[in-house]
């Protein structure tokens, strides 16, 4: 029986939803919005974490990256932090069952500096290593070779270019043995780098490489230079451990008193992972908060709608509840309209939000497809139909509460 009762209900609801179509989508349209926006802004931010969660995939599970680290109020009081060569050498002589050393640094501006092949320029980062880093970053050549241990010992000007910056300088499609010239010094091509691709519109191909030791001879002063560390530990059982050492060792370099905030971090590669992950769940949150109050707003209109109906269908209700229909059957009938109404909106919305978020990362040059993970797309329908529930129990409760006299008398 009560099976049957909701069954007429949910007829009921659908059939007074049909009859006023405009009226409806309207009513729903901030529900579909709310919906749309917060689907759009999960899918964007989740498919950008899922893309940099890939980029740190290639350092690998027993790596760790040493860098230094500058806190927001150091930077308003003009200090920077810096990894120094010599904090590269107490690493290298005093931590031991670690491999791969990685360092590397920009010699030449921290940022960039302008780089030239006949009378093309182009500004891009300058990057010195060593040929390890090949294997650290994941930078494989797709024409050439990279740098290898005869270029670092003997100091040869060469280097490993990334596609934008090929493209930038008009250089052949296969650029090796081509020059390009850094602040007045000349270096052969030797190898181009597989292609990246985009983030958020920011190349990751617009790079040159060069040998670590050919860096130092071009760096001012080396005292100002901030060196980044990549290595491996050779047991990954003591990757923890390790990551202690490193801490405790440069603490005591930087003469850092217990208490004070380190000015530097070792992290994992997992760690880099969950620090951008972080990051992002943070501006999320925000940003969902902020959009959610689009669908409070949609509640607002479905209460109002609802409200009008009763007042609208008062003579129906009075002759519903003359022929014996009980009060949960009329409240039932109208909150199922109202919950119908902004569940049929959600579902509008999770489509459209879908759209607007493949939309979003088209017109965003090289920025990563949109990922709607489970949670989002179950809780969006449920806060929809929440929001039916919570906004249309006034509307519900007033009609069933009309005295049968009143509602039979009213016109």
């Amino acid at each position: 029986m009560a099976f049957r009762m909701l069954c007429d209900c949910f007829a009921s609801a659908l059939a007074s939803i049909h009859a006023h179509r405009l009226r409806s989508f309207l009513t729903s349209l901030g529900i579909i919005i709310g919906v749309a926006s917060v689907i759009a802004v999960v899918a964007t931010v989740q498919g950008l974490t899922s893309t940099i969660a890939a980029s740190f995939k290639g350092l690998g599970s027993n790596s760790l990256t040493l860098r230094s680290d500058t806190s927001f109020e150091e930077q308003l009081q003009g200090k920077q932090n810096r990894l120094t060569l010599s904090d590269l050498d107490k690493v290298r002589r005093s931590i031991d069952g670690i491999s791969s050393i990685t360092p590397s640094f920009s010699p030449v501006g921290k940022f960039g500096t302008t780089v030239k092949a006949g009378n093309k320029t182009s500004y891009s980062r300058v990057i010195a290593s060593t040929p390890s880093y090949q294997d650290a970053y994941e930078a494989y050549t797709e024409a050439g070779r990279f740098l290898n241990a005869t270029d670092e010992e003997s100091g040869r000007n060469v280097c490993v270019i990334g596609e934008t910056l090929r493209e930038n300088l008009l250089l052949p499609k296969n650029p090796v043995g081509q020059y390009v010239q850094v602040n007045g010094n000349w270096f052969k091509v030797v190898g181009l780098a597989e292609p990246r691709g985009e983030i958020l519109g920011i190349s990751q191909d617009d790079y040159m490489i060069i040998p670590f030791s050919v860096g130092l001879g071009l760096a001012g002063n080396l005292a100002s230079q901030d060196v980044g560390i990549t290595f491996n530990v050779d047991r990954i059982e003591q990757l923890e451990e390790i990551q202690s050492r490193v801490t405790a060792l440069l603490r005591s370099a930087h003469k850092l008193k217990p208490g004070q905030k380190n000015d530097f971090k070792v992290q994992t590669s997992q760690q880099l992972t969950d620090s951008f992950t972080q990051i992002l769940s943070s501006l999320t949150v925000v940003l969902v908060g902020i959009v959610s109050i689009s669908l409070l707003v949609g509640g607002v209109g479905i209460m109002n709608i609802m409200l009008v109906s009763v007042t609208e269908r008062t003579r129906e209700i009075g002759i519903c509840k003359a022929l014996g229909a009980p009060r949960s059957h009329i409240l039932t009938q109208f909150l199922i309209e109202a919950v119908a109404i902004s569940s049929i909106g959600g579902v509008l919305g999770l489509i459209l939000g879908y759209g607007l978020a493949f939309v979003i990362g088209a017109l965003i040059p090289g920025f990563p497809a949109p990922d709607i993970p489970l949670w989002a797309i179950v809780l969006s329908l449920t806060f929809s139909s929440a929001v039916g529930v919570l906004f249309g129990i006034l509307p519900a409760a007033k009609a069933a509460d009309l005295n049968v006299i009143d509602a039979l008398r009213y016109e």
